[in-house]
């Protein structure tokens, strides 16, 4: 592995609408001291004002997938002032070497996503899947997907599915993860060329992320491989 790392711990945008953020940042500061840990924030509120413009004037895919990795910039510097020994990082060199000194690096992706230009230019790629490239270059085992929902639910409308984790989908393979929604439409395209270890868990519950990194497993849902 490049770094050493744990895991990769992506921090949905859907948390900061919420009241759990805090708590949440509060428990990856804590984890950090224990475990090699690399935060990848979503878009949130940023990237939602980037769809609206997306809409209102027509723009470009490219300009979009522009405008969307500054918004994962300005939410990862927003978890980096929130995480107890939160620090930026652009690159490998720098999540190295936040990682030595014991602190969390919170990667900033844009500059790095423009070089390496590995995804397509599409809204069918969120954080989701930019997370997923990034835990691969790092060489991280496992990528977890913080949501604030308990994990993904049956796509079908008629089984009924909720955040009391009614019908949750404990583990599913990629053409179920590409089929159920709850995450971007090109990450199982992504991750079928990967052996990455993936959850989706919940952020509102800080807990389930310790019990994951501490045990293995966890509330959520798992890729079955």
């Amino acid at each position: 592995m490049k770094t050493g790392l744990d895991a990769v711990v992506k921090v949905g945008g859907s948390l900061s609408r919420g009241e759990a953020l805090a708590s949440l940042c509060q428990k990856i500061g804590e984890l950090g001291q224990q475990y090699r840990l690399l935060a990848v924030p979503g878009g949130g509120d940023f990237a939602d004002a980037v769809r609206v413009h997306y809409r209102r004037y027509r723009l470009g895919e490219t300009t979009a997938h522009q405008m969307a990795l500054l918004a994962m910039d300005q939410y990862g510097y927003l978890l980096s002032d929130l995480i107890p020994g939160g620090t930026p990082a652009r690159g490998l060199m720098s999540v190295r070497q936040i990682i030595a000194v014991g602190r969390v690096p919170v990667l900033l992706p844009c500059s790095l996503l423009q070089q390496a230009d590995p995804l397509p230019h599409s809204w069918a790629v969120t954080s989701d899947s930019i997370a997923a490239w990034v835990a691969e270059w790092v060489g991280s085992p496992m990528l977890v997907l913080l949501k604030d929902v308990d994990g993904l639910y049956p796509a079908d409308p008629r089984i009924p599915s909720g955040k009391d984790g009614s019908m949750l989908l404990e583990s599913v393979t990629l053409d179920q993860l590409a089929a159920c929604g709850g995450v971007d439409r090109h990450l199982a395209r992504f991750l079928s060329g990967t052996s990455l270890d993936v959850w989706i868990i919940s952020g509102e519950r800080p807990e389930r992320l310790a019990e994951l990194l501490s045990t293995g497993r966890t509330r959520g849902t798992h890729l079955r491989r």
